[in-house]
């Protein structure tokens, strides 16, 4: 008798696993690849938080706002100063993923030109993270809607 109940013990153990980390697996990605360029090319972006590292430097994107056009480029602007380069999406390891790659060699582009987790998106914010290969850090990067 004591082994009928480790055994269906263990079973249901053994069940709630598996079910559990199937969930796991589907839970990462958020939104589509063609979801995410029918929202980023829908209007104009500012960036509401950039956090590197648990520093967060937003200020260094104020007063530009970003076009992704349908044409893989990518430009951000304001007004005096245009900064461009390129984003595309696409499905990796189970997330959505956004890359964002501008021209500029140094400086607060260079810093978000990356291939950035899709974490959240609804029409009008799209949260990212990205975790550095190098030393494991964490990136956030917001957009909401100018």
């Amino acid at each position: 008798m004591k082994k009928l109940k480790l055994i269906s013990i263990l079973s249901l153990l053994l069940f709630v696993g598996i079910s559990c980390s199937d969930e796991d697996d589907t839970s990462n990605q958020v939104s589509s690849p063609s979801q995410m360029t029918t929202t980023v090319t829908d209007g104009t972006w500012i960036v509401t938080l950039y956090k590197e590292d648990a520093v967060i430097k937003t200020d260094n994107y104020s007063g530009y706002s970003f076009t992704f056009g349908t044409d893989g480029s990518l430009t951000a602007t304001n007004g005096a100063t245009t900064q461009s380069g390129d984003w595309s999406t696409y499905t990796d390891s189970g997330y959505t993923k956004l890359d964002i790659i501008f021209e500029a060699l140094d400086g607060p582009f260079e810093e978000i030109s990356e291939d950035w987790n899709v974490i959240s998106r609804t029409d009008t914010k799209i949260e990212l993270k990205h975790v550095s290969g190098g030393d494991g850090s964490i990136d956030y990067l917001t957009f909401e809607k100018d």
